[in-house]
C-alpha cells in the first residue's frame, strides 16, 4: 500500500523554475523584491483589496495589524476557542487579553451570539476564523461589530478560496490573513499576507514590518519588528498564486470525494456547504456523532493502527496549559469543547489519489463497525 500522507503541497517543475529565476536574477536594484511585489499586487487584486504585505507566517501578519490598530496592554480581543493558537499568540505579544468565544455547532466558527456576549468595555476588536475553510454569518457579525464599534479581523489562514454570498474570503473586515505553510493550499514553506483597504493603516503596517523605517532609507524613528518576506519565498507563493483555480479545485475534490465515499454513515458530519457558500476545503474535517460512541481520542489511537495517518479536531485553546488551562473554557464555550471532542481532520495532502479516499474511506468504515 502507498503512503498516504495528512498534508503537504503540489509543486511543480514550473513552479520551481519562478524560484530558479529568482535565485539567478532576484538579488539586484529593482530585481530584489520583484517577485514580493509582484504576488502581493495580484494577490490584492484577486481579492478586491486595496492593498497587500507579504509577511514571513499568517501569526506575524496577524501581529502587525493588531500593532497597526494599536492593541495595547488593557484591550481585550474576542476570538474562536477552537483554532490553532497562531490566530490569538499576537495578542499575548501585544500584552492584550485573549477572550474565548464559543462556536457554532454546524460551520464550527464563531456566531454573532457568542461574540455579543463576550463583548465588555475593553473589548477592542474581534478576530473570525474560518475554520477548515468553512464561513460563518459574516453579515450578522458585521453589525455586531459596527453596533459596538470594534474591529471585525478575518483570519482566513485556512479559507483561501472560499466565498461568502459571492464575496471572496480576505475580503472582510478592516483586514485579512492569510497562511502558506507548507501544509496550506498554496505554500512559500513559511509565508503569510495581510489584505488592507484603508491606505493609512496599510501604511502603517508596512513601516512596522520593516524595524521602523521607510523604504530606502536607514533613519529609524521607531524599534519595530523585522517582519519582511524574501524574494524567493514570493516566487514560490506567485507561481503557486497562478495555479490557483486548479489547487482549490484539489482541495474541494477531496472533501467532496470523502463525502460521497461517507454518504451512508449515518450520523457524521464534515465541512458544511450551504447554497451561499463555497468551500475551499483547506482540511476536510469529521465530527463523529453521539450514536457511533467515538471520540477524537479513541479515534486518534486507532487510525494509526490501521496505517492511515490522522490529526485532532483543534483542542479548545482555553482546555491547554499555553492558556493556564482556563477554568472558564468549558462553561462558557460547551460547543467548542464537544465538537472539538468528537472530531478529527481526515488528509487533505495535494497528492491524494481516488485509490487513497477509497482507502482511507474504508478505514472510516471499519473504525465505525460499518459495512
Amino acid at each position: 500500500m502507498t503512503e498516504i500522507f495528512m498534508a503537504g503541497p503540489s509543486v511543480t517543475e514550473e513552479d520551481a523554475n519562478f524560484v530558479l529565476d529568482a535565485v539567478r536574477n532576484g538579488w539586484y536594484g529593482k530585481q530584489a523584491y520583484h517577485y514580493v511585489e509582484t504576488f502581493e499586487e495580484e494577490f490584492a487584486k484577486y481579492h478586491n483589496r486595496n492593498f497587500a504585505l507579504m509577511t514571513p507566517n499568517c501569526t506575524t501578519a496577524l501581529h502587525l495589524l493588531l500593532e497597526g490598530l494599536e492593541i495595547r496592554d488593557g484591550d481585550e480581543v474576542i476570538a474562536p476557542d477552537c483554532t490553532w493558537i497562531g490566530s490569538v499568540a499576537g495578542i499575548t505579544y501585544q500584552r492584550a487579553t485573549t477572550v474565548f468565544a464559543d462556536i457554532d455547532s454546524e460551520h464550527w466558527c464563531l456566531t454573532p451570539e457568542s461574540i455579543e456576549k463576550a463583548i465588555t468595555p475593553k473589548t477592542k476588536a474581534v478576530i473570525v476564523v474560518n475554520l477548515y475553510g468553512n464561513m460563518p454569518d459574516y453579515d450578522a457579525i458585521k453589525k455586531v461589530c459596527d453596533k459596538h464599534n470594534i474591529y471585525m479581523i478575518e483570519d482566513a489562514a485556512e479559507s483561501l478560496g472560499s466565498v461568502y454570498k459571492g464575496t471572496r474570503s480576505g475580503k472582510f473586515g478592516i483586514g485579512s490573513t492569510f497562511s502558506f505553510h507548507r501544509t496550506k493550499t498554496i505554500t512559500t514553506g513559511e509565508g503569510g499576507m495581510l489584505l488592507i483597504d484603508d491606505e493609512e493603516l496599510f501604511n502603517r503596517c508596512k513601516f512596522l514590518r520593516d524595524h521602523g523605517r521607510q523604504p530606502g532609507s536607514y533613519f529609524n524613528t521607531e524599534v519595530t519588528f523585522k517582519y519582511m518576506p524574501f524574494n524567493l519565498q514570493a516566487a514560490l507563493g506567485y507561481a503557486q498564486f497562478k495555479r490557483i483555480d486548479e489547487l482549490v479545485g484539489k482541495k474541494r475534490w477531496i472533501l467532496n470525494g470523502f463525502k460521497e465515499r461517507l454518504a451512508d454513515i449515518p450520523d457524521i458530519f464534515l465541512n458544511p456547504e450551504p447554497s451561499h457558500i463555497v468551500n475551499g476545503a483547506w482540511a476536510t474535517a469529521l465530527v463523529f456523532g453521539r450514536a457511533h460512541g467515538m471520540t477524537r481520542d479513541k479515534a486518534l489511537n486507532k487510525i494509526p493502527k490501521l496505517g492511515f495517518p490522522v490529526r485532532p479536531f483543534f483542542y479548545p485553546l482555553s482546555s491547554l496549559p499555553a492558556f493556564n488551562q482556563d477554568v472558564k473554557g468549558r462553561k462558557n464555550c460547551p460547543v467548542a469543547y464537544d465538537v472539538s471532542s468528537r472530531g478529527i481532520n481526515l488528509p487533505c495532502a495535494l497528492n491524494l489519489t481516488e485509490k487513497d479516499l477509497d482507502l482511507y474511506s474504508n478505514g472510516i468504515c471499519k473504525l465505525l463497525g460499518v459495512n
